[in-house]
Order: C-alpha cells, then sequence, then structure tokens
C-alpha cells in the first residue's frame, strides 16, 4: 500500500503553495476538492467556506475525519501618510519573524501587491533601545508607494490580508517545509485517507465525512458549525504538535514529542477514552508508531469544538510533530505523516456501524 504517491506531493506542493489565511480559505478548499473528487461520492461546502467529502452517502451512522485548512495571516489595518502599512494579527501570527520577510497583500478584487516587512539596519539601533524589539507597534510593511495615496491605488485598503511569501520544499528528502503545514497537512493526511480508502476498494459500513474546517485559528469556528450541521457519531480530528526537542522548549512543560517517531495521542478531557483506546489498540495491532502527551484542560484544537458539541460526539485527536510552528519554515517529518495517514485508515475499519463507546450501558 503506498501511502504518499508522487501525484500526491504534487498535490501538497500546490496546496501548500496556495495562500489560505483565515477567513479567506477558497482557493485552498477549492484545490482540496478537486484533488478528492476522484475519491468520493459527493462534497458540500457550507457558508463560511468548511468544505466536507461524502463517503458511503446514506447511512445512520456518521464518522468525521478532520483537519483545518485555514493559515495564520495579517490584516492591514493603518497606513501612514508615507506610505508605510501598520497590521493586526489574523490568527497567531508571530511579530519577531517578521522583519525582512517578504509578503503579499491580497486584493479584494482579486490579485496581489508584493511587499516586505522592513527593519532599520543594525547600524542605527543599539542593544539598550527596547523599542527597537520587534512589536505588533513597530513592525510595518513597505511596498515601494511613495505615500498613502500610491498605496491605496495600488488597490490597498484597511481589511486586506497580508500572507508571507516563501516556497514548499523538502529538507534533506526527510522533512517538508513551509508555512502552513498548520495545518494543511492535516487536510492532505485525511485526503490520502479518502484516496487510500477508494483505492483499496473498502467499504465503511457507515458514512464517513471527510472534513477540511475554516477559522480553526481564531477559535475552532468552523469545526462549532461544520459539526452542528453534520452532528456526526464519532470525531478524528487531526492537527499539529510541537516537537519538543527543538532548541529551547521545555518539556516539563510542553511533554516529550520527537519528529520522526509517528503521530501523536493525546489524553485531555475532552478527548473519548474508549475512542482513543481503539486508535491505540490499532496503532498497536498494525505496529504504527505513535507517542503520547497529555493536554490540562482544553486541546486547543478542533477536537473540542466537535468533543462538546450536539449532547456530546466521541472525539479524538492525532497529532502530527511539528517544528518551528507558526513560522514560514514549519517542518514535519515524511514518516510521521505516513503513519499518522495509516493509523487514521486502518482506525476507521476498526469503527462499527453503531458503534457505542459509552464506558458502561447497564448496571446491576
Amino acid at each position: 500500500m503506498q501511502l504518499i504517491t508522487s501525484e500526491s506531493e504534487t498535490f501538497l506542493r500546490r496546496y501548500l503553495n496556495n495562500a489560505s489565511p483565515t477567513g479567506f480559505e477558497a482557493s485552498g478548499q477549492k484545490l482540496w476538492l478537486e484533488y478528492l473528487a476522484p475519491y468520493i461520492d459527493d462534497w458540500k461546502l457550507d457558508n463560511y467556506g468548511t468544505a466536507y467529502a461524502i463517503i458511503n452517502p446514506g447511512q445512520d451512522y456518521k464518522v468525521v475525519i478532520e483537519g483545518h485548512a485555514d493559515e495564520i495571516s495579517w490584516f492591514v489595518n493603518y497606513i501612514t501618510e508615507d506610505g508605510f502599512i501598520h497590521v493586526i494579527r489574523n490568527g497567531g501570527s508571530d511579530h519577531q519573524i517578521a522583519p525582512s520577510m517578504r509578503v503579499f497583500i491580497h486584493l479584494r478584487q482579486g490579485g496581489k501587491v508584493e511587499g516586505v516587512f522592513g527593519w532599520p539596519a543594525i547600524h542605527t539601533r543599539t542593544d539598550k533601545d527596547a523599542s527597537l524589539s520587534p512589536s505588533l507597534d513597530n513592525i510595518t510593511i513597505d511596498v515601494g508607494a511613495k505615500d498613502r495615496d500610491e498605496v491605496q491605488k495600488m488597490g490597498i485598503h484597511v481589511g486586506c490580508v497580508v500572507t508571507f511569501q516563501d516556497e514548499f520544499t523538502i529538507l534533506n528528502d526527510r522533512y517538508y517545509v513551509g508555512r502552513a503545514l498548520d495545518n494543511r497537512m492535516g487536510g492532505f493526511c485525511v485526503a490520502e485517507v479518502a484516496r487510500l480508502l477508494k483505492q483499496n476498494k473498502v467499504k465503511l459500513p457507515y458514512t464517513l465525512y471527510v472534513v477540511n474546517s475554516v477559522q480553526e485559528e481564531v477559535g475552532l469556528r468552523g469545526a462549532e458549525m461544520i459539526a452542528d450541521t453534520i452532528r456526526p457519531n464519532v470525531a478524528i480530528v487531526t492537527d499539529v504538535t510541537h516537537d519538543t526537542h527543538t532548541p529551547m522548549i521545555n518539556m516539563k512543560k510542553h511533554g516529550d514529542v520527537r519528529s520522526g517517531h509517528g503521530p501523536s495521542v493525546t489524553y485531555a478531557p475532552a478527548v473519548q477514552q474508549r475512542l482513543l483506546d481503539l486508535i491505540i489498540a490499532t496503532a498497536q495491532e498494525k505496529d504504527i508508531p505513535f507517542q503520547r502527551e497529555a493536554s490540562s484542560r482544553v486541546t486547543g484544537t478542533d477536537t473540542d469544538a466537535f468533543a462538546y458539541s450536539g449532547g456530546g460526539v466521541p472525539s479524538a485527536l492525532i497529532s502530527l510533530p511539528l517544528r518551528y510552528m507558526h513560522t514560514t519554515v514549519e517542518m514535519a517529518h515524511k514518516d510521521d505523516v505516513a503513519n499518522l495517514i495509516r493509523l487514521i485508515y486502518e482506525s476507521l475499519q476498526k469503527i462499527e456501524n453503531g458503534h457505542d463507546f459509552r464506558y458502561f450501558t447497564s448496571i446491576s
């Protein structure tokens, strides 16, 4: 069974190089659905842009596998008289990585303008000047305009969304590298599960919804909406987690997770423990490497939205170890991606029609 094909990686490259910032995910969703089309029975799009594919429609029992589609970005917030552009976050964008980065400013009517996050030369700064550390107050975008009027004539206005320029690459034939692996890599993984089900002629005893939710980066909003629409019986969510073996990360605080050692399963209040047991048993039976981590209150992922919807939906989280989250050089090990796909694929085949995940159904 070929988990990731050359055609798959071609799609992944196009998918990651395309910008899909929070609230503006449509172009990425179209690419995703076009790739999925040969492997599904139907698809739908909700009012805010969450895309979902349907396999074996019409069954009473419904299972969701989900990743989120949106990426962090910026909004144009203010344009100075001299033509410099101040921004605010759209999601968890990191102001410290902005200086000297190239950007695209996406125009409302279509098209984009190139710009850069400028930064004062080292000659003009001193270590004692705290105001010259990057902050939301002092990072600005330069589009080479002479003044505010010229910026506005380019089609740039308050509310235009800004993304970093970059290109997806593969490092040392081992790591996928780029921006927005959080979490279009999850969208890629659930799409690959759908492909494998079709190509291996797996007949599931329930309806499977393959979901690519919007607006996770601003509060799990897309998952909240789609959980209410689908009302699933089970949800398996995939997102990214931190590779805590990279420099300057405290493993006592963030756990012990390492790239290349397999996807990570999470213990948390939102995670339904019998569903988690099924996933772990599947990994052990199929010899799929996996890691473990814990979340004390919330997972901070779409798992929470599904779990607490509709009176409670048995939900679980399978995460992809990621280096340098919310930067333009996010890194995921190819083996972890393949094993995450395989773990979801195999777990789906362990879920029965009408599967009851309650802890007990009778008392003496």
